[in-house]
């Protein structure tokens, strides 16, 4: 009997690497120096924990738990990978035109539209009222989850277009090259540092932010509502005063929360969302209350601008008051009127 093997990814008529112009269009621009930091810094905790293996073994002692992690990284992190596939696999519901087709037609538009030459495993799994999605890898797959609680669809719980965008959100982490197992272990020890780490998921979120309101704009709103409300009070949430705050909100440990997150803090997501002309914060909070702007590039992967979101105008200032001039009464019309061989007509203007 032949071996049995996972069932293979759907293939696309898309060549390999025909995601890489658009990749580059909407990537936040500070991913890429991001990544760079937190390799390096990895790289040198890495260094640390080789000497400090080195130290143990000359004094006979046990070596530090975190120098064993890392020099083991490789392992650890292949590890988890397969295991979070294995976890899929085995508990959550696989996509598919039979199983969910509303959403695995999401999942084959943003994979093709994101110029990817497969279609990523997609599962749902049971939330128990979290709201969240995610995607990884292992190996050569690609695979998405997504928590059962964005697919319900009992009555005003359902938001279509919210889960068409956080779908595409994923599916642009993968075609972006966040799931990849050597991006991965390059980074592995940043998130052990103080804001390194932290500052590359928030870059990296961004990045899948503008994927999906490139792909599915008019999603960007309810998705927002929906993380900020809930399923139920999403529709009830006014997601341009949440923006509108983005701005209004200062304070040192305002800048903590958001600085030690591996998600950009919802308002200032919002506010990124919504201002298309500037890409999202990752320090520092956003200083004007709203822009629309133009698409960067309207004859290629130009992300639509005014979908979605209505601005809450700015306060105009009040005009000088100007003492009113009584109207003169008009003056009398007077018909002018020559004889003719057949009476009276008006003489033209």
């Amino acid at each position: 009997m032949a071996g049995m093997r996972a069932e293979p990814m759907q293939v696309l008529p898309l060549a390999p690497g025909a995601q890489v112009p658009m990749r580059r269009y909407v990537r936040h621009p500070r991913e890429i120096l991001a990544l760079v930091v937190a390799v390096l810094a990895s790289l040198l905790l890495l260094a640390l924990a080789v000497t400090e293996l080195v130290s143990a073994v000359q004094e006979q002692r046990d070596p530090d738990v975190y120098a064993l992690a890392l020099v083991f990284a490789p392992l650890l992190v292949w590890f988890g990978r397969g295991q979070l596939w294995a976890q899929q696999r085995l508990s959550g519901v696989k996509l598919s035109p039979g199983q969910f087709p509303e959403a695995y037609a999401m999942l084959v538009d943003a994979a093709a539209r994101s110029g990817l030459s497969y279609v990523p495993d997609a599962y749902v799994v049971l939330g128990n009222g979290v709201i969240n999605a995610a995607a990884s890898g292992h190996g050569f797959r690609r695979f998405v989850f997504v928590n059962s609680d964005l697919l319900e669809v009992g009555g005003a719980a359902r938001e279509p277009e919210a889960l068409r965008f956080v779908i595409a959100h994923e599916v642009g982490h993968i075609a972006a090259g966040h799931t990849s197992y050597w991006r991965i272990l390059g980074a592995f020890a940043s998130q052990w540092l103080p804001f390194v780490g932290s500052t590359l998921s928030r870059a990296q979120e961004y990045t899948a932010d503008n994927y999906g309101h490139a792909l599915a704009p008019e999603g960007a709103r309810s998705a927002m509502a929906t993380l900020a409300g809930g399923k139920y009070l999403g529709r009830s949430v006014d997601v341009d005063a949440m923006a509108d705050r983005a701005v209004t909100e200062p304070g040192f440990f305002v800048w903590l929360t958001n600085a030690a997150a591996s998600h950009p803090v919802l308002l200032w997501r919002t506010h990124a969302l919504r201002d298309r002309r500037r890409p999202g914060r990752l320090l520092w909070r956003p200083r004007e209350p709203w822009q629309w702007g133009t698409p960067a590039a309207p004859d290629a992967y130009a992300l639509p601008a005014m979908v979605g979101f209505q601005p809450t105008p700015l306060p105009q200032p009040a005009a000088p008051s100007v003492p009113a001039v009584p109207e003169a009464a008009p003056a009398p019309v007077v018909a002018v009127v020559a004889p003719t061989d057949s009476g009276v007509r008006s003489l033209p203007d």
